[in-house]
């Protein structure tokens, strides 16, 4: 899949912010820092490893449920986990 961006550092940055402990963020991670040393982009991606990865598709996790929640957000329903997680990103720095 193409996103038709290239900011997956950032996005990775945010990632790790939620979940430190997730090891295929942490691979990804080092192999979206090879790719952007060589020049390369990091798209397109695949639907497989997003679920991995990307806080976004992953709102259900128990570990990003507690993220949201320590960082203030409300976790009372799947909408609600979802929103805070993009209210988090939105002013992630």
């Amino acid at each position: 899949m193409y996103c038709a961006h290239e900011y997956t550092r950032s996005n990775v940055r945010f990632a790790r912010a939620v979940e430190p402990a997730n090891t295929a963020l942490a691979d990804w991670e080092a192999r979206v820092e090879t790719l952007r040393a060589a020049g390369q982009p990091t798209v397109p991606s695949t639907i497989a490893l997003e679920r991995q990865v990307n806080p976004f598709l992953r709102s259900r996790e128990p570990t990003v449920r507690a993220a949201v929640k320590a960082h203030g957000g409300n976790v009372a329903s799947d909408a609600e986990t979802f929103g805070a997680l993009r209210g988090w990103k939105d002013s992630f720095r």
